[in-house]
């Protein structure tokens, strides 16, 4: 359990010193940023990467783009007799779209970037000052702890959405494994409004977006949390691979990777393959289901290289792959056998098994023609 700055301690390291400051003695030498920080609190964020109006309404071809990269075959997505069976009016975006939505995109975060690179970036906004407030006080080091989404609605074509970022709290200083740090909890209020209610070809100023925001439709909040802390003066060991949640869907899946294979479930009513590990099968809706034993082949369908935010458990940059198996299904893993910037969509690839002990093993896909761990080509 954290331990709150304000309570009585025993000057310890790591520890509010017993002179009655409240202060933990390993932030001794850093200013005291608490008054200025809680003023912060209930401020807008400004932040620079999500639009406050979304760009473009809710939208069929960018619904399909995303079911089709995740995998996702739920077909009231993409099927307006499928929504309406489900008990919608028509099609629904996916919930876990909410972001997408709103996020400027790949060419603005780069000119941002640029920007701050470069000295020119505009900033003083709340989120910038907060993140300088805390950078002062010696919190250099960030991690991100957790995300929470909330929906009210499914979002639906012809939405335009309007949200509101907010510092929803800061922290007193606590004790974490990590360090003694600070938890800032962000929160989005997301609303929808008719995208005839936005003028069209023309900027919308300021006020406009916030009458909108005050006549839209609340359809969901989003709190993102991150813990800004204090480098220990030494290298930590690098603790074990979080585990993850078995749960008697995909138990079998994570039984499978034990023994070095993987695993695809398979409907015994249509014959349908599916992944990730559901209940019931997307395409007939028969509970009853078999496995067999994948290739361990496949393709990159898609990647990312992960840099930050960092988690202690792994090695950076990491690269992780969408991987499309040569018996249709898909699957999110570890790249690995080859320097991040050797892979490309396409590649062929081959699955790799990894220990974390006796208690887990994960895929990792390598290359189809390197080298295995044990040395052998494949």
């Amino acid at each position: 359990m954290a331990e709150s700055a304000r309570s009585g301690g025993s000057g310890r390291p790591g520890r509010p010193d017993a002179g009655g400051t409240g202060r933990f003695e390993d932030l001794a030498a850093y200013p005291d940023h608490s008054a200025e920080l809680a003023a912060l609190v209930g401020q807008d964020l400004g932040l620079p990467n999500l639009s406050p109006l979304s760009p473009h309404a809710v939208n069929e071809p960018m619904i399909r783009h995303w079911v089709e990269a995740m995998g996702d075959q739920n077909p009231v997505y993409v099927s307006d007799v499928a929504a309406r069976e489900a008990g919608y009016d028509r099609l629904i975006a996916p919930p876990t779209m909410l972001q997408a939505w709103i996020m400027r995109g790949l060419r603005a975060s780069m000119t941002l970037e640029e920007a701050r690179a470069a000295g020119t970036a505009q900033g003083g906004g709340p989120n910038d000052v907060m993140m300088g407030l805390l950078d002062d006080e010696g919190l250099t080091s960030v991690v991100a702890t957790n995300c929470e989404q909330h929906y009210g609605r499914p979002l639906v074509v012809g939405d335009r959405l309007v949200v509101r970022s907010v510092i929803e709290s800061i922290s007193d200083p606590k004790r974490t494994a990590l360090g003694t740090g600070r938890f800032i909890t962000n929160r989005m209020d997301y609303v929808a409004v008719p995208d005839a209610d936005v003028p069209a070809g023309v900027p919308v100023s300021p006020e406009q977006v916030q009458a909108l925001f005050d006549a839209g439709e609340p359809v969901a909040t989003q709190r993102f949390r991150i813990l800004k802390y204090l480098p220990p003066d030494r290298p930590l060991a690098r603790p074990p691979r979080p585990r993850p949640a078995i749960t008697h869907d995909n138990a079998f899946w994570f039984e499978g990777t034990r023994a070095h294979e993987l695993l695809i479930q398979r409907c015994t009513s249509c014959g349908t393959l599916r992944h990730p590990p559901l209940p019931a099968c997307a395409n007939c809706g028969s509970l009853e289901w078999d496995t067999v034993e994948a290739s361990g082949r496949g393709t990159l369908y898609s990647y990312v290289i992960v840099h930050y935010p960092q988690v202690a458990a792994f090695e950076y940059p990491l690269p992780i792959g969408l991987v499309e198996l040569e018996e249709g299904t898909r699957v999110v893993a570890n790249l690995g056998g080859a320097e991040p910037e050797q892979f490309v969509i396409g590649m062929e690839l081959r699955a790799e098994f990894v220990d974390h002990g006796e208690d887990l093993s994960l895929p990792v896909f390598v290359p189809a023609g390197s080298t295995s761990a044990s040395g052998e080509g494949s």
